[in-house]
């Protein structure tokens, strides 16, 4: 899976913040008392919510390969626009094309 530019870039100019942010990355998406793919779709939604179709995009692809089902892809889109109107839903139909 690709690197998002952001990840690239704290790399090359602060090593020292990528390491907190995965640090604090991995406690709250780690596996717990939710399965991380209930966390993954989660943060689906949260992106979708923003306004970032390439996180939605992204997070959708990690959520099928930790076992989501199209089924569950397409109820955290129907949340999307529950929760943000049209705005979220345009931007998580973006989850879809996987």
């Amino acid at each position: 899976m690709e690197k998002p530019f952001f990840v690239e870039t704290l790399e090359k100019h602060d090593p020292q913040l990528l390491e907190q942010m995965q640090a604090v990355q991995a406690l709250a998406a780690g596996e717990g008392a939710l399965p991380q793919k209930i966390k993954t779709l989660m943060s689906m939604l949260g992106d979708a919510i923003l306004g970032h179709p390439e996180g939605v995009k992204a997070l959708a692809a990690q959520a099928r390969a930790q076992g989501a089902t199209e089924e569950e892809i397409r109820e955290t889109v129907r949340m999307a626009f529950f929760c943000a109107g049209m705005p979220g839903l345009v931007t998580a139909t973006r989850a879809l094309e996987g």
